[in-house]
């Protein structure tokens, strides 16, 4: 898959500078041309010798060496892919605001190709509203910025922050080399995340769904080429450059922005966890807390699947979920012929590892005429690549 692809990898100064060597290893392996840049900071860490040993290539550091100069602007342009592996905070912060500080920086602020990082700091740095403003400048920069993985820290805390395996990099890079453009031109409506159904001005019902799973396969689309239209209630998810957000809070609010231009969509996901049921009274005040008791009368909400549905086109493909605790085959079965879908989603709160706030989720994909495909558990982005590679067959 990589064969002959050009990726730079750039190593900064963190703990986990050990985990280029492996990566490096993977990209070799898979036939990738490697030259490697590192900090200084980087070396205090790994040896520039062993990386220099690995890629048989000489490793670079600093502008100029035996009165040598390192032409940073051809670096920039050789590369089919800069990989910053680790990133630390300071170079991230670096990158966020163009400084020119040293090699890494020159090359970053010279290329012409598009530059993956995969960052790596202690939770509390990783958290700072300084940190998550610098990822989110990257990110409208159109830098690609991998997950953090949580677990041990340097520090010896517990938390967010570790840079993810060498091996999940690798996964990430594979994906931007075979990156296809099936949607190139198609317009696609998603749907993600809870809604809140208001009781009074403080309080709420919803559910714990985070989005993720439908975020994930906004982003799948719009890596394809699609035109993407996320319709999403409240929710932290980040969410990649190029995609059209409708925010919304309530089941109506998000009734009315899926409806509102159904039919001009090629593809309609259903990822979102909507409320069944809603107050059917607001108090316009907090609701003291006097009785015992307090009786509040639910209504049912529109169902937006069984609208879709109705008004679905020959040509448009309609796709639900359906998150189920009991009888999931059933019910799934049940939701594809009530609501016209050409697919329903089912994944269960009892499997483990699956569900609400998860990374990672466990499906199985029903069609008409008896299909059915298991997957298992996985990540949620890599189980939005199935999906979409499902409906990229469907005729």
């Amino acid at each position: 898959m990589l064969k002959a692809k050009k990726i730079l990898l750039c190593v900064t100064g963190s703990i986990a500078a050990y985990k280029a060597v492996y990566l490096l290893r993977l990209l070799q392996k898979d036939g990738a041309l490697v030259r490697i840049v590192m900090t200084k900071e980087a070396t205090n860490f790994v040896s520039s010798l062993t990386f220099s040993t690995l890629s048989k290539e000489r490793v670079l550091i600093d502008f100029t060496e035996n009165d040598n100069w390192e032409n940073h602007a051809l670096l920039g342009r050789w590369a089919d892919l800069i990989l910053i592996a680790p990133a630390s905070c300071n170079t991230i912060a670096l990158m966020a605001h163009g400084i020119c500080n040293n090699l890494l920086q020159a090359v970053y602020l010279s290329a012409t190709c598009p530059v993956m990082l995969a960052p790596a700091m202690d939770e509390d740095m990783w958290k700072h509203p300084a940190t998550q403003r610098n990822i989110q400048q990257l990110i409208h920069d159109g830098i690609k910025v991998l997950d953090v993985a949580e677990g041990e820290l340097a520090s010896g805390l517990f938390g967010k922050g570790r840079m993810i395996e060498p091996e999940e990099v690798f996964k990430e890079v594979i994906h931007f080399f075979s990156k296809k453009e099936r949607f190139v031109g198609k317009k696609i409506l998603v749907t993600a995340g809870p809604t809140v159904e208001p009781i009074d001005p403080v309080r709420f019902i919803s559910n714990h769904s985070s989005g993720k799973m439908g975020v994930a396969i906004a982003d799948a689309f719009v890596a394809e080429g699609g035109v993407v239209t996320l319709v999403h209630g409240p929710m932290t998810e980040k969410v990649e450059k190029g995609i059209n957000e409708v925010s919304v809070q309530t089941a109506q609010e998000m009734y009315s922005a899926c409806l509102k231009e159904l039919s001009t969509f090629d593809i309609i996901v259903m990822a979102a966890a909507v409320a069944d049921y809603s107050p059917a009274e607001k108090s316009s005040e907090k609701i003291k807390k006097a009785q015992d008791f307090l009786r509040i009368d639910l209504k049912k909400t529109p169902d937006i699947l069984v609208e879709a549905g109705k008004r679905k086109k020959e040509n448009q493909i309609l796709i639900g979920f359906a998150l189920e605790t009991e009888n999931g085959v059933e019910n799934a079965l049940k939701k594809l012929d009530k609501k016209n879908a050409d697919f329903i989603i089912l994944n269960s709160l009892r499997d483990q590892g699956a569900g609400f706030g998860k990374d990672t989720n466990k499906i199985s994909i029903f069609g008409k005429n008896g299909f059915r495909k298991d997957f298992p558990l996985k990540s949620k982005r890599e189980l939005a690549y199935d999906i979409l590679n499902l409906i990229s067959q469907h005729p």
